[in-house]
């Protein structure tokens, strides 16, 4: 008689393992996170974890001198957006994980990149959520070339594990991994045990082959990947894929990146053949409107690399209610309230009884602080009802204290508004050229009172 599987109880937060269920996980905190799962005790000697950084049985003690890094080719997609978040191409080894909402294109993002790489190496789409007609419908309705793109659907990893490494892709993708299994776990696919162990061993494949690993990964209500949180410590790079699913454009994220710069953005447009790069976001982030309307300010941020206009628009009404409305949509809202209270302290500008409304245009999120000037500039502009020249451009980081701090990489901000045709900025002091920009108009500020009055 077969002796029984033992349970355990797994953090869906941290990883953390209990021998019975409880409503609070003991090691990070977390409510409602433990989840039933079997333990597996792997035979002496299989190795069942080795070789997850690199090759297995070649660990030694070395002095750091000694290792010659060797700089290594990137591979180019073919989608110049998508190099950009990835920092520059595929890396050989490097594992890749894309998140985002249900039908925003993932699925889409990945067989055009891949009918491209097909191309220049071998290449192979694994899909365990949709069936070979299905891509193949979506690949013709697309237009792509896909003669040489390979196609498996398959879920379960072990024998995934024995077809790739009988044909040796360079480039996989995985569709999506809460769908596979490992037939050394009971539990269900999706399951957190399941998701953890078979990331782990297509990851350790990966590095052991050189093969550019794509896993696509679902997310939850409140938009960060479902399942363990550790699945995001295994990759090397993270990238969210944001924007309305009703929109025209989709923007992809760098949230982690070991071999580029994080927080780079990458933008696209859904079209009837699939999605389409935008070279030049700030064009589609700003409204141009036949005539200045109170409330919009353009905002000159920074996307890893890459600066970008954005309009800010605010909307000030007269309340009715007992606590005035703080909606901000692509910013903080609590940093909208802070703003808030600078301007009545510093500014002399009351809005205790206002319901004050913030947008981002294009549903981009800035998470930076240089957006804190365009804000009040905005919020001042409805307040008082009196637009502000449509050739203007800000950029600032507010303290509590009134005073105007400088942000990082001005003097590129400069010269991107000055390229889309803005002739006067107002920046912090600190962020003031020494020489003059040619056709722009610097006006320095140092506290919000000053900024208040450049307005007048």
């Amino acid at each position: 008689m077969s002796k029984p599987a033992k349970t355990l109880y797994v953090c869906s937060e941290c990883g953390a393992q209990a021998p019975k269920w409880a409503g609070q996980c003991g090691d990070c905190g977390a409510w409602n996170t433990l989840q039933e799962t079997v333990a597996v005790t792997a035979a002496k000697g299989e190795g069942r974890f080795a070789g997850y950084a690199g090759d297995a049985g070649a660990a030694q003690i070395r002095n750091l001198s000694e290792i010659v890094a060797q700089h290594t080719e990137r591979l180019p997609t073919g989608l110049k957006e998508l190099d950009r978040v990835l920092g520059g191409g595929l890396v050989t080894g490097s594992v890749v994980l894309i998140g985002g909402d249900p039908g925003i294109g993932k699925s889409t993002l990945l067989v055009q990149a891949l009918s491209l790489l097909a191309h220049q190496v071998p290449a192979l789409y694994v899909s365990g959520e949709e069936s070979a007609e299905q891509i193949s419908l979506r690949a013709q309705r697309l237009g792509l070339p896909v003669e040489r793109l390979r196609l498996l659907t398959e879920t379960c990893v072990e024998r995934i594990l024995v077809l790739i490494a009988r044909d040796r892709p360079r480039v996989l993708v995985l569709d999506s991994i809460q769908t596979f299994y490992t037939e050394s776990l009971q539990s269900a696919p999706g399951s957190v045990a399941q998701v953890r162990e078979s990331a782990a061993r297509l990851v350790r494949f990966a590095k052991q082959t050189g093969t550019s690993l794509f896993l696509v990964g679902h997310v939850t209500k409140e938009g960060a990947l479902a399942g363990p949180r550790v699945l995001e410590h295994m990759v090397d790079t993270v990238l969210y894929f944001e924007g309305e699913s009703g929109g025209p454009f989709r923007l992809v994220r760098a949230i982690k990146n070991r071999f580029g710069a994080v927080n780079e953005l990458g933008v696209f447009a859904m079209t009837d053949k699939g999605l389409r790069e935008v070279s030049n976001p700030s064009a589609i982030f700003l409204s141009r409107h036949e005539q200045q309307v109170p409330g919009s300010c353009i905002l000159v941020t920074r996307e890893g690399t890459r600066p970008l206009l954005v309009e800010v628009q605010a909307l000030v009404d007269q309340s009715s209610l007992a606590n005035p409305r703080r909606v901000a949509l692509g910013l903080e809202q609590n940093r909208l309230s802070m703003l808030l209270a600078v301007m009545h302290r510093h500014g002399g500008v009351a809005m205790f009884d206002q319901d004050v409304f913030l947008n981002v245009v294009g549903g981009v999120r800035v998470t930076e602080p240089a957006a804190d000037l365009p804000v009040l500039l905005a919020v001042l502009s409805s307040f008082r009802d009196r637009p502000l020249p449509g050739d203007l451009a800000t950029f600032g980081e507010i303290g509590l204290a009134g005073e105007i701090r400088p942000v990082p990489n001005g003097q590129e901000r400069l010269r991107e508004a000055a390229k889309h045709g803005f002739s006067r900025v107002i920046v912090p002091k600190a962020n003031a050229p020494k020489k003059a920009v040619e056709g722009l108009e610097v006006v320095a500020v140092s506290r919000v009172g000053e900024a208040i009055e450049a307005l007048s």
